[in-house]
């Protein structure tokens, strides 16, 4: 068999990653998205895609992703191959110096549609191959005003909180006894002070401001929790939804993601997204209560 050629693109020979034609039932293009390097107006630099080449043909692409202050590439948005090419694949994704989460994109209920699931399978072997590995599943949500706005218990107090100081130790306690993978898996690797840090520095770096953050409180004045009603460059989302450990069991997800929703519609917001493990039941049926349908799923894996 030929040689491989792996390597960056440039901005002249972009179109070598349009030039591979793959079924279009799982990732990015399932669900209408497009390749457009930022020299053409696009978000994908030229120098974060990389394509493998036998005889000049391209048989495996992957697409990095980065906000335009980014230094480095936050997450892999793109990995197809040709049929047949999973090893080549896997070889492009070994090759390349970048080592972010994956997150391969499938319509609901992939599983249950073979065709779709043969093809799914097969990205997750080729990434798996590739040095990352499946970490959790998770739901994406796309709320529209034709849901419905949910509504207000009114059992709760919602108020911006200007010192950082105070909002960082209500996201800590609301990390505890977490049911998110991502969290648990940076609590085990790294302790709970790093993964508060990356999870605080995940909101900071959301482009939507600081002064939409609220804590809830009970009208006695005990914290329950907090919501992030952001944008992210996508558009508007929920940024952040969590309870204090004292407070669980009572429901009170419900109550911020309702809050969280009015506030982001209140901004101008006609779309907003939102994603949980689908391990964590809780949030789950609290999307699902507040009128969140699901539009995705997404198997999230890692290097």
């Amino acid at each position: 068999m030929t040689e491989l050629v792996v390597r960056a693109l440039t901005e002249h020979d972009t179109a070598l990653f349009t030039s591979l034609s793959v079924p279009a039932v799982v990732g990015r293009a399932a669900f209408g998205h497009t390749y457009v390097p930022v020299h053409e107006g696009g978000e994908y630099r030229p120098d974060w895609t990389w394509v493998a080449l036998r005889d000049g043909t391209v048989v495996a692409r992957a697409a990095w992703w980065g906000a335009p202050d980014d230094t480095a590439p936050k997450v892999l948005d793109w990995f197809d191959f040709a049929e047949g090419e999973e090893e080549a694949a896997a070889h492009l994704l070994r090759t390349a110096p970048f080592r972010t989460e994956f997150s391969l994109l499938t319509p609901p209920g992939w599983r249950d549609r073979p065709a779709i699931r043969a093809t799914a399978e097969a990205r997750i072997a080729a990434a798996t191959a590739g040095g990352l590995r499946p970490l959790v599943e998770r739901y994406r949500y796309e709320w529209t005003p034709a849901c419905g706005l949910p509504g207000r218990p009114g059992r709760l107090e919602f108020r911006p909180e200007p010192a950082d100081v105070v909002v960082r130790d209500v996201v800590r306690r609301t990390m505890q006894g977490t049911l998110d993978e991502h969290d648990r898996r940076n609590i085990a690797e790294h302790g709970l002070e790093a993964a508060l840090d990356d999870a605080m520095g995940f909101l900071d770096w959301l482009p939507s401001p600081r002064e939409w953050w609220k804590l809830a409180r009970t009208p006695e004045g005990e914290v329950v929790g907090i919501h992030v009603p952001a944008r992210n460059p996508s558009g508007p989302c929920v940024g952040y939804i969590g309870v204090v450990p004292e407070h669980r069991g009572r429901g009170y997800a419900y109550d911020l993601l309702a809050e969280c929703t009015h506030d982001l519609v209140a901004e101008g917001a006609e779309r907003i997204t939102a994603a949980t493990d689908q391990g964590n039941l809780p949030m789950a049926a609290t999307f699902a209560k507040a009128g969140y349908p699901i539009t995705q799923e997404r198997i999230d894996l890692v290097p």
